[in-house]
């Protein structure tokens, strides 16, 4: 009985070549949830995929290190990650970025390519400095995040209203992603911010506008 329990402990992998890379996962897992928060979060614009960082960077680094020593348990990858599912899609393209860095530094520390994985979190965290900077310095009062929410049954002929009010109130308008979800159209802008700009009239104006359509705002 005792043997068998034992045998149950057995892995091809030792307690350091465990502990090393699931650690590492972590670390980096956190990394990427700050560089989230840092660089995107405060959008809120999102569907909150940071929220998995820290359970899902070493729970990819695991099943990667348990690919590594059996290669029937890696017929059933694919199997495994079938049942992943977002209840909340993803709203914005670069939240699929934030997943991909996630899903690299975790196969990177199942594979111990821990140089490569450092180099690819400094490559990411000066690019994301770059564009931080260009957005938000190199602009008379840097750029400002805007989604609106409509019912899919108003949109069409809400649309062009929608696009020439915004444009009257807003400076430097640009449509950056436009995506359709439960028979609601969801509209992502970045608008050039303006100091004092009255945001109460804004609302009530853009309510008065829609009339009976079911128009939901939010801010960045």
């Amino acid at each position: 009985m005792l043997e068998e329990l034992a045998k149950l402990w057995d892995s091809p992998l030792g307690t350091w070549e465990a502990l090393v890379p699931i650690g590492f996962s972590l670390l980096a897992s956190i990394v990427a949830y700050i560089m989230y928060q840092l660089f995107y979060g405060s959008r809120h614009i999102g569907a909150g995929v940071h929220r998995t960082f820290l359970i899902g960077g070493p729970a990819i680094t695991t099943l990667f290190l348990g690919i590594q020593t059996s290669i029937p348990l890696s017929l059933g990858l694919l199997g495994a990650l079938s049942f992943v599912r977002f209840r909340t899609p993803v709203k914005d393209p670069a939240e699929i970025g934030y997943l991909l860095l996630l899903i690299a530094s975790s196969i990177g520390a199942a594979t111990g390519n821990y140089l490569v994985t450092t180099i690819l979190f400094t490559v990411v965290f000066i690019a994301q400095g770059v564009q931080w900077l260009m957005q938000n310095r190199f602009t008379l009062f840097g750029r400002g995040h805007l989604m609106i929410s409509v019912d899919q049954l108003s949109f069409p002929t809400l649309d062009k209203k929608l696009t020439v009010f915004l444009k009257e109130r807003l400076r430097g308008l640009s449509l950056e992603t436009m995506s359709t979800l439960d028979d609601r159209v969801s509209l992502h802008y970045q608008y050039r911010r303006q100091s004092g700009f009255d945001w109460t009239a804004f609302t009530s104006e853009l309510n008065q506008l829609s009339g009976t359509a079911k128009v939901d705002i939010f801010i960045g």
